[in-house]
């Protein structure tokens, strides 16, 4: 079934919940196609249920892969951190499905959360300025409990890591090099001495900290919010365990600021307070390695531009939106020249 027929995906859904809850029926109404998302789907849906283990209206989101790109370990993968973040303090949406392949992809179902996730609309709106004026210390503190949650809570099993005893630092660069060397396109010598400087700093202070989760992509339009400042954070697929400060690093790359260069960290605030709310959380942040995480950052965006526009010209998924990133490539360059210089 082609979950871009949406009645057939209504369906669907419907029987899916139906047999999973034990339900005596389900109405799907209100489906809609939320924006963004070039791998995965993500759909907003009403469900009246009757009987079983979950009656009642709910409000739910879908999340599927999108056609041609199936990643069932990577759908579950974030399944299985979501679920463990809600049980460990960690604003994140109550998980109630894994699927199975009855919607012709990888999937699972979700609590909707109210909120947004268009980063422009946080910085124009006046109705966001009380959130404007704590997220950067909230979002600090809510990192530190991402990296404070117990590996045995993990679904370690689908988790990437390093190599036992090898750096973090290096394992990411080694493996950031390999994708950018599959490209096989237009030589960018910006990047080349990115690789070369960022395996010249002195690697002492990066190989001696336990392993933690890292989110992967923890930046604003992967962070819901309203009013108050952060209710949840989304889009878990790229986790995975590693140095909390490449997070940190990532957090403060220059396009996730959305124009508010003069706040570096994610356009909310400064740097320190940031570490402030990482800091009060009862972690430590290495201000040291702060650049480092930042021109691997800027580096790792750069590559996934150009990945981007490659999926597009390829032919493998035709987007306006992929080619349009593609374009950005120059952005990163210039970034990563002024942090090393």
């Amino acid at each position: 079934m082609s979950a871009s027929n949406e009645s057939d995906l209504s369906d669907g859904l419907a029987r899916f919940i139906e047999r999973r809850s034990g339900a005596r029926s389900v109405r799907v109404e209100r489906l809609t196609r939320l924006l963004g998302g070039a791998v995965h789907h993500t759909w907003a849906f009403d469900a009246t249920i009757e009987g079983g283990r979950l009656p009642g209206r709910h409000e739910l989101i879908l999340r599927i892969d999108a056609p041609g790109r199936a990643q069932p370990d990577v759908m579950a993968l974030e399944y299985h951190l979501l679920d463990a973040m809600h049980g460990a303090g960690v604003p994140a949406p109550k998980v109630f499905f894994l699927g199975d392949d009855s919607l012709g992809a990888p999937f699972f179902i979700m609590a909707r959360v109210p909120g947004e996730t268009n980063p422009r609309h946080l910085f124009r709106d006046d109705r966001y300025a009380g959130a404007r004026s704590v997220m950067a210390r909230q979002l600090g503190g809510i990192l530190a409990r991402i990296h404070r949650v117990p590996l045995d809570r993990l679904p370690l099993d689908l988790l990437r890591r390093p190599p036992e005893g090898a750096s973090p630092a290096a394992y990411e660069i080694d493996r950031l090099e390999e994708e950018y060397r599959e490209l096989c396109i237009n030589p960018h010598p910006v990047f080349e001495l990115a690789f070369r400087w960022l395996r010249e700093q002195p690697p002492a202070h990066r190989t001696g900290r336990p392993l933690v989760l890292v989110h992967g992509d923890y930046r604003l339009g992967h962070i819901l919010f309203d009013e108050r400042g952060a209710p949840a954070v989304l889009d878990w697929e790229g986790a995975h365990l590693g140095d909390p400060m490449e997070e940190v690093g990532w957090f403060c790359v220059r396009a996730w600021r959305f124009g508010n260069d003069h706040l570096p960290a994610g356009g909310l605030g400064t740097l320190e307070e940031f570490a402030a709310g990482y800091e009060a959380e009862g972690l430590g942040v290495a201000r040291e390695e702060w650049r480092f995480w930042e021109v691997f950052g800027n580096l790792r965006w750069g590559v996934i531009t150009v990945m981007q526009a490659k999926t597009h010209l390829d032919g493998q998924v035709r987007s306006q939106e992929l080619a349009a990133i593609g374009r950005r490539t120059a952005e990163t360059e210039y970034e990563i020249l002024r942090l090393i210089d």
